[in-house]
């Protein structure tokens, strides 16, 4: 039988994986020394900065925090074609000692015979364009402002490499966890022709300096729509998309690109994660799911970025319909799979 980061693995490159990988089971997400410096509202509080500026809030009942634009003096970018004398990249200059006792206390503590050593990395390219900006001038200055757009993604870009170097050489992860929001659940921000046109390149360098320094799988979330992005995605590098919503059709995806990208979620926060679920709804959605898909290509999961629900018991009830669905289908029982211990808490992931 295969330990969680082998089946895993299997499932990422369609290869042969015994049974359903199960969410985050072989994923230890661990933070790096930066997140530590950036301020972020705790659950339930209001409009704390981070080094960037950008003001954010976490409101009780979400799964993660986001940006404040409202009034318009919290928006860092006050004029794009002058992006420059707004937008200050925080200092990387940490001591040594810091890293050295983030990697002795976490991340040289995970099992890596049984799950990855994963660095969890968010906010991305695009979020961060339009948690300096706010969302719809974002979305404006995409279409009339190319050069400062453009501009303004290299700047974020070179930051996020220059991070990537100390997060590859210090903490030495395995995986990549990044988060980076392309769509709603119904439909992408943008076209695939636009994405291509801001995105794709910038996403190319940092995700092919990890796979060089070391990280064995490139995961990338948004949960979200993005089925006419996946092409894109296959060309940055990514091995799976997670957060991919039941509303891209994972049936038909999890076949056409399998071995090219795996597809982790289906389980939208809106359908499992609300006040009055069940257990024996989730049970019969999660198997429903499970009969159309294929281990190949396909890890369910919650849709958030991270292990974990808003309501107590739903990430652990959508893990229990999984384990029992690899007992009748595989022969696999929960008992005899040796698991890592997943340490999460229960908010805290957009």
């Amino acid at each position: 039988m295969l330990t969680p980061r082998e089946n895993f693995y299997q499932a990422a490159k369609g290869l042969n994986p015994d049974r359903y990988a199960n969410q985050y089971e072989a994923l230890r997400l661990c933070l790096h020394v930066a997140m530590f410096h950036s301020p972020g509202p705790a659950y339930g509080e209001e409009l704390v900065k981070d080094a960037w500026g950008v003001a954010k809030s976490f409101p009780i009942g979400t799964p993660g925090a986001f940006p404040v634009h409202n009034p318009p003096e919290h928006i860092v970018i006050k004029d794009i074609e002058h992006w420059q004398d707004y937008v200050h990249a925080p200092s990387l200059d940490f001591p040594d000692e810091e890293w050295d006792a983030l990697r002795e206390n976490v991340y040289d503590k995970v099992d890596t015979n049984l799950a990855y050593r994963t660095t969890f990395f968010a906010p991305g390219l695009f979020e961060m364009c339009h948690n300096l900006g706010e969302i719809t001038n974002t979305m404006m200055n995409l279409m009339m402002y190319e050069d400062e757009m453009h501009d303004l993604i290299s700047y974020l870009k070179d930051y996020e490499l220059r991070l990537a170097e100390l997060i590859c050489s210090k903490l030495k992860p395995d995986a990549l966890f990044h988060h980076d929001d392309w769509g709603s659940r119904t439909s992408t921000f943008m076209s695939p022709s636009m994405f291509e046109d801001f995105y794709v390149e910038p996403y190319k360098e940092i995700y092919k300096y990890y796979k060089d320094h070391g990280c064995e799988l490139i995961i990338h979330h948004s949960d979200s729509y993005g089925a006419t992005l996946v092409p894109a995605m296959i060309e940055m590098g990514i091995d799976v998309w997670q957060g991919c919503m039941s509303s891209n059709n994972l049936p038909e995806l999890t076949r056409q690109y399998c071995g090219k990208i795996g597809f982790m979620g289906g389980f939208d926060g809106a359908d499992f994660d609300k006040e009055d679920w069940n257990k024996d709804e989730i049970r019969e959605k999660v198997w429903t799911m499970l009969d159309a898909c294929t281990p190949k290509a396909y890890i369910p999961c919650i849709a958030q970025g991270g292990p974990g629900s808003v309501y107590d018991g739903v990430y652990d009830a959508i893990m229990d319909a999984i384990d029992e669905y690899n007992e009748k289908k595989f022969g696999i029982k929960r008992e005899d799979i040796v698991r890592s211990p997943l340490q999460y808490e229960k908010k805290g992931y957009g």
